[in-house]
Parts: C-alpha cells; structure tokens; sequence
C-alpha cells in the first residue's frame, strides 16, 4: 500500500514462547513538522483500514524530524469557511475515533513536539510513550481558536479537568516529565531508546491473548461512559464471552504447565 505521507514498515519481534510476531512502524512524514492536513487524515484511514484486516495487531505511530506532529496544517486551515472548518474537524473527529475504537493497538512514540492535533493524535493512542526531548501542549487558543480533533474531550477525560483547563486556558506547553507526572504519559525515555521501547511494549502486548487484549481495550474505552453498575456488568459479559474460545483455555493450561503460552 502507498501512502503520500506515510512510512510504514513491518517489524518483527520473538517472544518468550519462541513465537516471531510482527508489529507496524508508522512514522509521519510531511516536512517540516509533520502537520495533519487533510492528505496526512485520508493516509491514516487508509493504514486503519489496511491494520485491522489483520486479525489482532500492534502499530507504533511516531514522527519524522524533530516533531511528531506540531499540529494541524494552518495553510490549508487560512481561509476556511464554517462549512469546511467543521468539515475539518469532523474528519479529524473519525480518524481519532477510528484509533480509539480499533480492535488494533496503537501505541504513540512520540519524538519531538506533539502540539494541538500532534497532543490530540498521541491521545486517540492507547499508549503514549515520550521521548525525553518531547513537548507537548494545546496552544490553539494563541490563534484565536480551540481544538477540534477531540482535545477538549480527551485531555480532560485523561487528566482531570481541572488539569486540562490550566493547559488549554493558558496554551501551556509542558516537557514529556510533566506529561508523565500528570498521567498524559506512560514512559519517558532517552530520544535514541524510544523506538526500541516502543518495540519492547509492542513485544509484551504481541505475547498477551489477541482477543483479550481486543476485548479489554473495548471494555476500557466504552465502559469509562457507563455508570459503574452498568460498567461492571459490561465487564462481567465480556468476561465469561472470553471462555467460549480456545484462546483462554491455552492460556489457563499454559499458566498451570509452567510454560509460556502460544496464542
């Protein structure tokens, strides 16, 4: 498959039971700084597309350069209209809800600056992991505008919204150690061991029952709407659905046979 703004490559990892299994490498490239224009949207819709045909997989999205994405593309955001603003907004809208609500995991390795859509693509991630030279932040309002690929929802939802106004209502930009103190982030590491963290979390997510980590993720992403009762009773479903395949069964007989299982 080819894409105009995309890099996408496979990448193999073994696994403790002896297993090769691959993961996809994304890595945006739109010079200089990765903007998400609307060509950079129908590539990723694409790549969602071409990932699940798979069963169950894993991508590591990251950026070329020194930014994984700086935010949207301003010169094709100059001059819109109401009718293509909103246009915009609800694409961005689809491909981050297509992220979220993947049976896939994506996992954001993020490079450099993650800026307005750059933060709001790293967050329809189911993990982000930053480098060490990541920033991060919303600072629309500084154009007279807000965020609209799902930041004033996400970042409040991830962070508490107290914490999500002072970043929003002041266009903070915060370093990858505040993003982790605040929960934004789940790893920091050095800028020359990201890509080969993110491989690693790939290998321990490849090595995990392919339907349970499908299911906890669609557990996890629309249980957190319900009320509690009715999350828990989501939960309880979802649960006992996992003992009509096989996929737990090798998993319970691995764990009693002291061995690694082979999903």
């Amino acid at each position: 498959m080819a894409y105009q703004y995309l890099s996408v490559e496979k990448k193999s990892v073994t696994l403790k039971s002896g297993t090769e299994k691959q993961f996809a490498l994304v890595t945006l490239n739109q010079p200089p700084l990765n903007a998400l224009s609307s060509g950079v949207f129908h590539d990723l819709d694409t790549l969602i597309t071409e990932i699940e045909k798979e069963p169950y997989s894993v991508a590591v999205i990251t950026g070329a350069g020194k930014a994984f994405v700086a935010g949207a593309d301003i010169s094709e955001m100059r001059g819109m209209d109401k009718a293509k603003a909103k246009e915009y907004s609800l694409l961005g809208h689809k491909i981050f809800s297509r992220i979220e609500n993947s049976p896939c995991v994506f996992i954001a390795a993020v490079n450099g600056f993650a800026l307005g859509g750059g933060l709001e693509l790293a967050m329809a991630c189911d993990i982000r992991i930053l480098s060490e030279a990541a920033q991060l932040g919303l600072p629309e309002p500084s154009l007279g505008l807000i965020p609209g690929f799902g930041g004033t929802q996400r970042l409040q939802r991830l962070v508490g919204q107290s914490t999500a106004k002072f970043l929003s209502l002041t266009a903070e930009r915060i370093s990858a150690q505040d993003a982790l103190r605040i929960g934004l982030a789940a790893k920091v590491v050095a800028a020359d061991a990201l890509l080969s963290e993110a491989a690693s979390l790939a290998a321990k997510t490849l090595a995990l029952g392919p339907k349970a980590v499908s299911t906890l993720k669609k557990v996890i992403t629309q249980g957190a709407d319900k009320t509690l009762n009715n999350a828990l009773d989501y939960e309880a479903d979802e649960f006992s659905l996992l003992f009509t395949g096989s996929e737990a069964a090798e998993g319970l007989n691995a764990f009693l046979e002291k061995r690694p299982a082979k999903f």
